[in-house]
């Protein structure tokens, strides 16, 4: 067997550098400037995206948001089944489901010791371990960090992640479903939606963050859109126009070599 990849490396910022990521990756089979350009424009979607978790108050002309969809919308999917239903708010519609949702998230918090109560459609991990765990931990403290939790607060940490149900201020929120019958398949083609959705976003220079945190209260969300039984809640996304200077914005997570992710065989 054959085994090789790649490292990251960090600035002095301590923020990752994602161009020793990518480009040596580049360069294994290949010189710089070999590549042909839209393999060098897709990296660079690659590179410059990041989870989104401040915004400007701005709504997104709707013929952005479908141009986001459009472009989303050419993702593959088992049998060309294209599982997929999206419901987008804007507006009034943005603001009254984020005060229904955080409203039910912190009387849920509050009732049950900070603790939320996990009703999705599909069964969240039952557990992160060993490099699993490392990189949740690592990505958690990069996040606290840079909005100013210290390690071991609780409240603040608490209060961080109830965020999550203010869309992090987005002026904008998306919820995928897909047909239950298609059982975890759809939900990866699902996956694949949603990482079309993250580079057409990218492109068309708006944030995102896709948030399983979303569909934590699936009960609610199918009565407050009136989504039938036959579809499950896969995920959300908040999205709109970013916050550079938000704290939470100013931090990049990092990626594995990949010797650490890839196995060849050639004999």
């Amino acid at each position: 067997m054959r085994r090789s990849g790649c490292n990251a490396s960090l600035d002095n910022d301590g923020v990752i550098a994602m161009e020793s990521v990518s480009r040596d990756v580049l360069e294994q089979e290949g010189r710089a400037g070999e590549w042909p350009e839209a393999s060098n424009v897709l990296g660079d979607l690659l590179k410059a995206r990041f989870s989104c978790r401040g915004y400007k108050p701005d709504q997104v002309p709707r013929v952005v948001i479908e141009r986001m969809l459009g472009l989303a919308q050419l993702s593959a999917s088992w049998c060309n089944s294209q599982p997929w239903q999206t419901i987008v708010t804007e507006g009034a519609g943005t603001e009254r489901f984020r005060k229904a949702l955080y409203d039910h998230a912190v009387a849920d918090h509050a009732s049950n010791g900070g603790v939320p109560r996990m009703q999705p459609d599909f069964d969240f991990p039952t557990a992160y371990r060993g490099i699993y765990k490392d990189r949740q931990r690592e990505v958690g403290w990069q996040l606290y960090e840079s909005v100013g939790v210290t390690y071991g607060d609780r409240v603040a940490s608490g209060k961080q992640a109830l965020e999550n149900y203010r869309f992090f201020g987005a002026p904008h929120v998306m919820v995928i479903t897909s047909e239950r019958d298609l059982g975890p398949y759809g939900a990866i083609d699902c996956g694949l939606y949603m990482g079309s959705m993250l580079l057409a976003a990218e492109s068309l220079g708006l944030g995102i963050i896709p948030q399983a945190a979303l569909a934590t209260y699936t009960p609610l969300m199918h009565e407050y859109f009136g989504i039938p039984d036959s579809r499950m809640i896969v995920m959300g996304a908040s999205f709109g126009y970013p916050a550079p200077d938000h704290p939470a914005n100013n931090f990049r997570s990092k990626r594995s070599a990949l010797s650490d992710v890839v196995q060849w065989v050639d004999q």
